[in-house]
C-alpha cells in the first residue's frame, strides 16, 4: 500500500515487472491517492497500463543515449580525456632515462607527470610505448 503513485519512470517499471512475477502470489498494490487497487480489474488495468507507458519511456531514453556516441563520433568527436603527453613533451624524458643519471623520480618531477602516466607513455628503459588511438 502506497499514499501516492510516484510516476517516475524507474518506480513504474520496477513495480511493473514486481507485478508480472507476482501474478500467482497474491501480492496487493494500492495508491490511496490515486484510488489504484490491482486487486481490481480495472486496478490491474491501469497499473499495467503506467507500467508498460514506463517501460516504453525507459526504453527510448536508453536508444537516444546508445545513439548519442555514435553520432558525436560521426561528426568526428572522439570523447574522453586529452593526451596528458604528446610526442614533443615524451621526447625529453625519454632521453633522461636512457641515460639512467637520473632517477624516475626526477624524471617525473622534471615533466610534471606521475610515475604511472610516464610508464603509460614510455618503457622502463625510455623506448615509447604504441597507443591507442
Amino acid at each position: 500500500m502506497v499514499w501516492k503513485l510516484d510516476l517516475s519512470r524507474a518506480f513504474l517499471a520496477g513495480a511493473h515487472r514486481a507485478g508480472e512475477r507476482s501474478q500467482g502470489a497474491r501480492v496487493k498494490f494500492v495508491s490511496l491517492r490515486e484510488s489504484i487497487d490491482s486487486t481490481t480489474p480495472g486496478g490491474k488495468l491501469v497499473f499495467h497500463v503506467f507500467g508498460t507507458v514506463a517501460e516504453f519511456k525507459r526504453d527510448l531514453i536508453l536508444g537516444r543515449t546508445m545513439a548519442g556516441p555514435g553520432a558525436a563520433r560521426t561528426r568526428g568527436r572522439k570523447g574522453g580525456r586529452k593526451p596528458v603527453m604528446d610526442d614533443r613533451k615524451v621526447a625529453s624524458p625519454s632521453k633522461l632515462m636512457r641515460d639512467r643519471e637520473t632517477s624516475i623520480a626526477e624524471v617525473c618531477e622534471a615533466v610534471g607527470v606521475s610515475r604511472a602516466t610516464l610508464y603509460r607513455y614510455l618503457g622502463p628503459n625510455g623506448t615509447t610505448r604504441k597507443r591507442k588511438e
